[in-house]
């Protein structure tokens, strides 16, 4: 199993789980993450069978190197005990986390971290593995972001759910992602979306944006995703095959700034080397680079590792005096 804390997640995208051919076409599909629903894209009648077809999917399906999760329906509902139970001890070997929506509360994910590790405990997986992403829907989840963070080592991700949040602030919008009507000035999600990033980061965690439900319109698509990608978040979720490659794309850096951070962390290595004279602060080119060089140097360098990306351009080290004299 991939290091949780490199695992890409640029691309999340949503599979309902009562949709077989839906299960099917996404095994080869190249989105960075699927996540199998169980909660809004399923309809009551339909949530037992679709467990039922997740459980299929999970365990005999190829799945590659994706990461693999599964959405509960939420705690306030008479299904969620039963989603997690059912999908776990049946799949739980070829599951990687299970996403909790409308989250509220940091002891809603203490409670779900139990149920998990109670049928780890009993079906003999390893206790702990399977992760947790939290999605935040509604003002009090937002409110409570930071302690939902730190609420358990289970928590990977924390995910904003636009949709539910537009509806639970009483939003004059019926576009998801998009700027509400007479909204002008600045970002209408800017907060929420700063909010979100921060709790995820003070916990080490990724922080990943929702849908944008017009799936034909990939100007918009790349427009709101462009602005979660700006502020540091890791990912999107994709609705559509065809938003897919966007999200790979605008979640990962440009070939020359990752070129450019593996420069950089090469050449400050060097440089604060005793071989290279044991320095703090150095020119690269035309650049002054230091210690906080280094550490935003590291966060491109990440996502592009991340992303399977392959230097075009290495820094090479000046050859020393004797060196040259040989």
């Amino acid at each position: 199993m991939r290091s949780k804390a490199h695992r890409p997640r640029r691309s999340c995208l949503a599979v309902p789980g009562s949709n077989t051919r839906f299960l099917e076409k996404a095994q080869g599909l190249p989105a960075d993450q699927v996540f199998l629903d169980l909660e809004d894209a399923v309809s009551p009648l339909a949530k037992e069978s679709a467990r039922k077809n997740i459980v299929h999917a999970l365990n005999t399906g190829d799945w590659g190197t994706k990461i693999r999760a599964v959405r509960v329906n939420d705690w306030t509902t008479r299904w969620t005990y039963r989603d997690v139970i059912e999908v776990v001890e049946g799949a739980g070997q070829e599951l990687d986390c299970v996403m909790l929506p409308k989250v509220q509360s940091a002891d809603q994910v203490v409670a779900l971290d139990l149920l998990l590790t109670q049928i780890e405990t009993t079906m003999g997986y390893e206790v702990g593995r399977i992760g947790i992403e939290a999605q935040i829907e509604n003002p009090r989840g937002l409110i409570n972001v930071d302690a939902i963070a730190a609420s358990s080592p289970r928590v990977e991700t924390i995910i904003f759910g636009p949709a539910d949040f537009m509806a639970s602030i009483n939003m004059r919008s019926l576009v998801v992602g998009e700027q509400p009507p007479g909204y002008d000035v600045g970002d209408a999600y800017h907060y929420t979306l700063m909010r979100i990033l921060t709790a995820a980061r003070a916990h080490d965690k990724q922080a990943i944006d929702g849908p944008y439900v017009q799936v034909r319109d990939l100007e918009g698509y790349r427009r709101v995703a462009g602005r979660s990608a700006a502020l540091g978040f890791d990912g999107k979720w994709v609705l559509h095959p065809d938003q897919i490659e966007a999200a790979n794309q605008i979640f990962a850096p440009a070939q020359s700034d990752y070129d450019h951070a593996e420069n950089i962390l090469d050449a400050y290595a060097y440089y604060t080397s005793e071989t290279g004279g044991a320095k703090g602060a150095v020119m690269l080119g035309d650049e002054m680079i230091d210690e906080a060089s280094r550490k935003m140097a590291h966060v491109i360098a990440g996502k592009g590792r991340a992303a399977g990306m392959t230097r075009q351009d290495v820094w090479r080290a000046p050859l020393s005096r004797q060196s040259q004299e040989n």
